[in-house]
């Protein structure tokens, strides 16, 4: 049995790892979270595509082994590195996850392996910065390939197995040994021609939504000025069969991938002397978005929120996730408290607690109700019954009994 080692068990890794053990791997799964293993150890995880009783009964049959011990990781003859790729203080990329990744590799490598990266960065990363390190500092013989992960939290429709997987090795006999593992559980294999243009796909995939995005973000503000609905425009627009893709408008974007991807982009641009100003003015109006909905709402509510209660319906950044990770809520709340709020709640079933502050039920006797991400578990009953004052400024068109604020 090929024994399989990764090294993140977050979003990317936990569901990678159930997959890989599903078809016959022996999965490792390291995470330097005790907290999270000890949950993954009863089944428990917050993910909503992942079953309990299957990581369970996987557990039970030694297919899939987590754990917050690295030495589990000593005699895999596969590594894949799923671990976080954020920004830093500076709005430059932070490879300091890669970074201790690598080296616990190299601390507990016992045998060759496949190293496989599929943690986003910018093209250059396998070639340039992991294969020199585990290179100059282990003594075994390493192969390296790229396969940019692609998972959507919570969509129903694509997961790893049936989402196009693109690959890419430093050397054939890698593009080979990746293309054998990712195969037996991903129905679609893409080889790229090398590992920099499978990273580089990755971040334009994203890039590509964050432009989109923050375009129709800057449509609600023009039709928000005409006097008419973004959401009916693009409704509108999408009827069109051909050469048009329909995006929506929100308070931010929030997440793992649209907010930091065209930023890694856009950093390995400037290195080679290329200023991306699509990308540089996406952000631009991406990061004021929390600030214009704030002084609408202000507006909304005749131009003073000092003695009015707010609520907001979910937090997370998108619907049926608990991931807080670049949410733009709590900007907005921030925005909103400049401008005099004072008493602003908030309900997240999913979240339940973060910064300090604990969701609430959703009550009726608030001058303002927001829908952020309205997630299944929260019941909007009461608001509708007690007539209370919503704007929806959820993404897409679902209705959800109010008219839509873009």
């Amino acid at each position: 049995m090929v024994r399989v080692g990764i090294l993140g068990q977050g979003y990317v890794g936990l569901p990678l790892a159930i997959e890989a053990a599903k078809v016959g791997f022996q999965v490792f799964g390291y995470d330097k979270n005790s907290n999270l293993i000890s949950d993954l150890m009863i089944g428990k995880t917050n993910l909503p595509d992942l079953n309990s009783n299957e990581i369970k009964d996987l557990i039970k049959q030694h297919s899939y082994i987590p754990s917050s011990n690295p030495t589990v990781l000593s005699d895999c003859e596969i590594f894949v590195i799923c671990v976080p790729t954020p920004l830093d203080l500076n709005n430059n990329p932070d490879l300091s996850y890669l970074e201790e990744a690598v080296q616990i590799i190299v601390k507990y490598v016992k045998n060759d392996a496949l190293i496989i990266n599929e943690s986003t960065s910018y093209p250059g990363t396998l070639r340039d910065f992991i294969k020199p390190k585990l290179e100059k500092s282990s003594k075994f013989s390493f192969t390296f390939a790229a396969a940019p992960e692609r998972i959507d939290p919570a969509n129903r429709d694509w997961s790893i197995t049936n989402t196009p997987r693109v690959i890419s090795g430093l050397t054939e006999s890698a593009t080979e040994s990746a293309f054998k593992f990712y195969t037996k559980f991903c129905k679609s294999v893409i080889l790229a021609s090398s590992p920099e243009v499978a990273e580089a796909s990755k971040l334009f995939e994203n890039t590509f939504r964050l432009v989109n995005i923050s375009l129709m973000n800057e449509l609600s503000e023009i039709t928000n000025a005409l006097g008419f609905s973004a959401v009916e425009v693009i409704k509108a627009a999408a009827t069109k069969p051909f050469g048009f893709v329909p995006f929506f408008p929100s308070i931010g974007i929030g997440g793992h991938c649209i907010p930091i991807d065209p930023t890694y982009l856009s950093f390995v641009a400037e290195k080679v002397g290329y200023r991306s100003e699509f990308i540089t003015l996406a952000n631009k109006i991406n990061s004021s978005r929390p600030k214009t909905i704030a002084k609408s709402i202000q507006s909304i509510m005749g131009g003073d929120l000092s003695d009015k209660k707010i609520q907001i319906a979910g937090i997370a950044y998108k619907q049926n996730v608990s991931d807080m990770r670049e949410s733009p809520t709590p900007i907005l709340i921030r925005e909103l408290k400049k401008l005099g709020a004072k008493s602003i709640s908030w309900c997240d079933p999913l979240v339940k607690f973060y910064n300090g502050e604990q969701s609430v039920p959703l009550n009726s006797k608030i001058d303002l109700g927001l829908i952020i991400s309205p997630h299944n578990e929260i019941d909007f009953t009461i608001w509708k019954n007690s007539e209370t004052r919503v704007l929806d400024l959820s993404v897409g068109n679902r209705n959800l009994g109010w008219p839509k604020f873009f």
